[in-house]
């Protein structure tokens, strides 16, 4: 099922009786959300992330704007009439109620000719169970399982409706480590067994791009960039994208393009196609290349072994953070008894960004 978000905006009172204004939760948002496809809805606490599921859902209503799925213009639609499944960052088990009996709740809560018979109920909730591989937990209470089988019920009751969309906010957040790496694949798995239409909202940039078909990233309600999660890392629009994705995150320097090199402090580090101008400059952890002669010069403060890996972290006047965070691999491990460490740059991993409005600028580097 195809959803199409038409220039959606929503508007709450402000609380702040001495601020008149409005806060503007989503912001003139458009998009198109292809059939069959995952979409990972990221972006920060706040961005409006969980406000746009809710409108996608019918339980709040836009400002303005219209929302369809497929030719339907369901803007108007009470949510129990959308055809959607909708999967809560706390599950909202029934603790007194079996896992049969939670994955049977919706169906028993249909009416008229909707309703199915309690045959078709029973082998639709023993579908759902088996998709998500709880079908031996049907006789056990909620409190009797972990916080992943906890999650799975959850899905399976969104799946037993058979929904057009699934909609998923956060799911995977109560979850330790383990448990999320191995439930956000149990997800990937289910969307393509069904092929369902799924909104994944969360804030955690890795589970958007490891699961994504594409990535939608948020910022204060307005749209930042839309696109495959590798495209999006690669590519990133201005400073705030390339600063959300990434892990280590990027880092950035204050920088000049001067006489057609790139300059970041003292150091001129790379050849730079582009009128002189003050800029921030963007280095992805991976961008770094320890040589002994390499142009940019930095003070050496530790090397964190990471098994495959080395985490260099440095320090240099024009970083605009703390330290610097350099991921190499192991058999170029620098001498950690030194006080400094020279890098070369990798050309593709070095972005550039206007001071003032923050956009990527388009520069040949090498």
């Amino acid at each position: 099922m195809k959803v199409v978000l038409q220039n959606l905006t929503k508007r709450f009172p402000n609380r702040n009786k001495k601020i008149k204004e409005d806060v503007i939760a989503v912001n003139d948002f458009s998009f198109e959300i292809p059939d069959g496809e995952l979409i990972g809805l990221l972006g920060p606490s706040g961005c409006g992330k969980s406000t746009m599921l809710n409108l996608i859902c019918g339980l709040q209503k836009p400002t303005s704007g219209r929302i369809f799925f497929g030719e339907d213009d369901v803007t108007a639609l009470p949510p129990e009439n959308r055809g959607v499944g909708l999967v809560f960052q706390n599950y909202a088990l029934y603790p007194h109620l079996t896992v049969r009996q939670n994955i049977l709740f919706p169906l028993q809560n249909l009416k008229g000719a909707a309703r199915p018979s309690k045959e078709e109920m029973l082998r639709r909730a023993t579908e759902a169970a088996h998709l998500v591989q709880i079908d031996t937990l049907m006789d056990r209470k909620p409190s009797e399982l972990s916080g992943g089988q906890q999650q799975r019920v959850a899905i399976a009751r969104a799946l037993v409706k058979m929904p057009r969309v699934l909609l998923l906010d956060e799911p995977l957040s109560n979850l330790d480590a383990r448990l999320r790496l191995q439930t956000r694949e149990e997800i990937r798995r289910i969307q393509r067994e069904t092929g369902i239409t799924t909104v994944f909202v969360t804030h955690d940039q890795e589970e958007a791009m490891s699961i994504s078909d594409r990535i939608v990233v948020m910022k204060s309600g307005l749209l930042q960039q839309i696109g495959r999660p590798q495209e999006v890392y690669d590519d990133p629009v201005n400073l705030f994208v390339a600063k959300f994705l990434g892990t280590p995150p990027i880092n950035v320097f204050e920088g000049e393009v001067r006489n057609g090199r790139l300059w970041i402090g003292e150091d001129a580090v790379l050849k730079a196609d582009l009128s002189d101008r003050k800029v921030w400059v963007g280095v992805r952890p991976e961008g770094f290349l320890p040589e002994q002669a390499g142009p940019l010069h930095c003070t050496l403060r530790a090397v964190e072994v990471m098994g495959r890996d080395i985490s260099v972290v440095a320090g240099h006047p024009a970083c605009t953070g703390e330290t610097i965070r350099a991921i190499i691999q192991a058999e170029d491990r620098p001498n950690e008894q030194a006080e400094t460490v020279r890098f070369a740059l990798k050309p593709y991993k070095v972005f550039l960004f206007d001071r003032e409005s923050e956009e990527r600028l388009d520069a040949a580097l090498s």
